[in-house]
């Protein structure tokens, strides 16, 4: 009897520490399984990766970027929008920094034209009046100051305005030259440009510039003459 009351009373011990192990051991096995979520949802550097959305919206926009299409410009357009309108081939080739170069060229020729004219016009006008006997007649003396003798240096007048008349109306002219020659340049500059778009520039395309020595026949052998630079283009 004495040991039947001995096993009760262990086995009532025994009892209220069975449930407290099976709660002390869920919360192990749960932090297990945290441990493991969290150890693959790493990477192998330790630092949490992204999720499957934001990997394929990073891919998909990497591969827009390579797959972008490249803007391949049609030399023959390009020519004809120049020929039409000035600065618009280089504006169609996406070359705006350009078109500040094209319309202050224009511009400068313009300006010249416009002062030259009046240079021409003036000195013209002056010629004429002191070569005809009407004293009417003066434009000529508003170039001198008041009092100056023009019957003294009337021939040296004649031939002065006479040299800047023909001046001035050579450089109006050189302007007009000059205008149409920024017109064909902006015309060219747009065909060479959207010709040039698809050369290649790629890493193999080098240059190389060596010292080297240039060995000259002496005799039947050949001796060290003159120094310089070898140039190696490779493409």
């Amino acid at each position: 009897m004495g040991v039947a009351l001995l096993c009760s009373a262990a086995g009532l011990w025994a009892q209220p520490c069975i449930p407290q192990a099976q709660e002390t051991a869920q919360p192990a096995a749960a932090g297990d399984t945290l441990m493991v979520q969290t150890v693959q949802a790493t990477d192998a550097s330790g630092a949490p990766e992204a999720p499957a959305d934001d990997n394929s919206r990073v891919a998909q926009k990497r591969r827009a970027a390579v797959e972008k299409p490249r803007f391949m410009p049609d030399p023959e357009k390009a020519t004809w929008l120049g020929v039409v309108f000035p600065g618009a081939g280089q504006m169609y080739n996406r070359k705006y920094w350009k078109l500040p170069i094209v319309y202050g060229g224009f511009i400068g020729c313009l300006y010249a034209y416009n002062w030259n004219s009046q240079m021409y016009s003036d000195y013209r006008q002056a010629y004429l009046d002191i070569m005809d006997a009407d004293p009417n007649t003066d434009s000529f003396k508003d170039f001198f100051r008041p009092g100056y003798d023009f019957d003294k240096n009337s021939d040296y007048l004649k031939n002065v305005f006479k040299k800047r008349k023909d001046r001035y109306r050579r450089w109006r002219d050189l302007s007009v030259f000059a205008f149409i020659g920024v017109y064909a340049l902006s015309v060219i500059d747009a065909y060479v440009d959207a010709q040039l778009a698809n050369f290649d520039i790629g890493d193999d395309i080098n240059v190389t510039l060596t010292p080297t020595s240039l060995n000259t026949p002496v005799g039947n052998s050949f001796a060290d003459g003159y120094y310089g630079l070898n140039l190696n283009i490779n493409f």
